[in-house]
């Protein structure tokens, strides 16, 4: 695609990459250990971008990323996205990953029920695990059944889920859903 663009910028947890085209951000890269890795990362799935300055709505992006990084909140759902060549499904997955709030998480299984389509359960995580739009796209807020926050895609580089997580100030344990299963057992029944 001509016009294509990337930069590098930084966060709190180091140097991350964005690369973007005429439909939007096409792609988020997370710190790897250093700088060099992040750039190799990035021309690997976007050879033919350029270093350019970013546009308004790209610094609207970067900005928002940084601010969530550093613990803050930003809202990152009016950021156009670069959908080309991602499959509906994946599409629709990234739809509804974007609006779980900041500090929040959800399982595998809440995003398919969400979705309401066959086959759904087993569909989520790989979809997830191609997630080219780090943090717009905020997979780390989506966990196994168990709660566990280690896996990250690709283009996490070398930060955890649980890091990320820890960031926003959320505990995996502290999953809604898994408050509203556990609860209930826990709490003293009133006597009548």
């Amino acid at each position: 695609m001509a016009g294509r663009g990337y930069t590098i910028f930084d966060t709190a947890i180091g140097r991350c990459g964005i690369a973007w085209g005429e439909a939007g951000v096409a792609g988020v890269q997370l710190p790897e250990l250093r700088e060099i890795e992040t750039r190799k990362r990035l021309f690997q799935h976007y050879p033919d971008a350029r270093e350019l300055r970013p546009s308004e709505e790209i610094e609207v992006a970067i900005e928002g990323i940084a601010a969530i990084l550093r613990g803050g909140n930003a809202d990152l759902t009016g950021v156009a996205l670069d959908m080309s060549g991602i499959p509906a499904f994946s599409q629709r997955v990234y739809q509804t990953v974007r609006r779980i709030p900041c500090g929040e998480t959800r399982t595998y299984d809440e995003v398919a029920g969400t979705l309401r389509a066959s086959g759904a359960i087993y569909s989520v995580a790989p979809a997830l695990g191609r997630n080219p739009f780090m943090i717009i796209v905020p997979c780390h807020r989506v966990l196994e059944a168990g709660y566990y926050a280690d896996r990250i895609s690709p283009n996490g580089g070398s930060v955890s889920k649980r890091r990320l997580l820890s960031i926003e100030g959320a505990q995996p344990i502290t999953s809604k859903t898994l408050f509203d299963v556990l609860l209930p057992v826990a709490r003293p029944h009133p006597q009548a």
